[in-house]
């Protein structure tokens, strides 16, 4: 594995290279870093270049400035010079939970680089009939975490969309997973304050990605609203939902049949 530092404009990026083939970038989303990508990414790797990273504001890839608003454009913006750092052909994406909002935007503008998206639960709340209750949500959360706290906030936020916060570090674990729960519970400050309500409020564009290669994709233990923004996603595609197995974080806990079925779905870009 091969690892480094690339800089982009406001931060430095923390990434990981895995194996050989044509290019797969992975976007993660939340709290999440690099780690939570490597079992997948190690399954991967006999068949794909596999890049992981840590988005900006996040663990090993810090600002370069006080922290801000996270905007989703800019985010897809790191990814993109990642993509072309990595070399001039299309690469292939595969991008979770707010991840894949990012993967969205990235496929939407600038749709030469992305050979395929598999786009894993978007939290696309700007599409559900209840929109407006989604942006109070996150508008609360990000006061109820600078009045209370992170852990108030996140267990709200996990209360109302079923995804439950990093558990506690377990001293059974091995020790990359307690290193790992430490960081996603450092990073969640920095989500809910400077994340959650902007990515809220993205809405993707569907007219530009209805003709592109985009895979909505939904965990088959998955449900709740996570569950309904990708099926709306689906409608405005006017495509089918692929379901990969496990749940929001399958690629974590199954990573060799989750990637054995991404890998269907990525190798149709073939």
């Amino acid at each position: 594995m091969g690892s480094g530092m690339f800089p982009v404009p406001g931060a430095e990026l923390y990434y990981e290279v895995r194996g050989s083939g044509p290019v797969l970038l992975t976007i993660l989303g939340g709290g999440s870093d690099a780690a939570m990508a490597a079992p997948l990414a190690e399954a991967l790797a006999a068949r794909y270049t596999v890049i992981t990273y840590d988005r900006r504001g996040f663990t090993r890839s810090p600002l370069s400035g006080p922290p801000g608003e996270q905007r989703v454009e800019e985010h897809a913006d790191d990814a993109l010079r990642l993509l072309d750092a990595s070399g001039g052909t299309p690469a292939l994406v595969f991008a979770s939970h707010s991840g894949a909002l990012i993967g969205l935007d990235l496929l939407a503008r600038c749709p030469d680089r992305v050979r395929r998206l598999v786009a894993h639960e978007p939290p696309a709340f700007g599409l559900l009939p209840d929109a407006g209750r989604w942006l109070r949500l996150s508008e609360e959360t990000a006061e109820l975490c600078r009045s209370e706290g992170v852990g108030p906030a996140a267990r709200r936020l996990g209360e109302e969309t079923g995804m439950a916060a990093p558990p506690e570090p377990d001293p059974r674990l091995p020790e990359w997973v307690r290193a790992m729960l430490t960081r996603m519970k450092a990073n969640l400050g920095t989500s809910l304050l400077y994340e959650q309500l902007p990515f809220s409020r993205y809405v993707p564009d569907a007219a530009a990605l209805r003709p592109l290669p985009l895979v909505p994709a939904c965990g088959a233990d998955t449900r709740g609203p996570i569950r309904d923004c990708t099926l709306a996603l689906a409608r405005r595609l006017r495509a089918e939902v692929a379901e990969l197995p496990g749940d929001h974080v399958g690629y974590l806990r199954l990573p060799a049949e989750f990637g054995a079925a991404l890998h269907g779905l990525l190798s149709a870009a073939a």
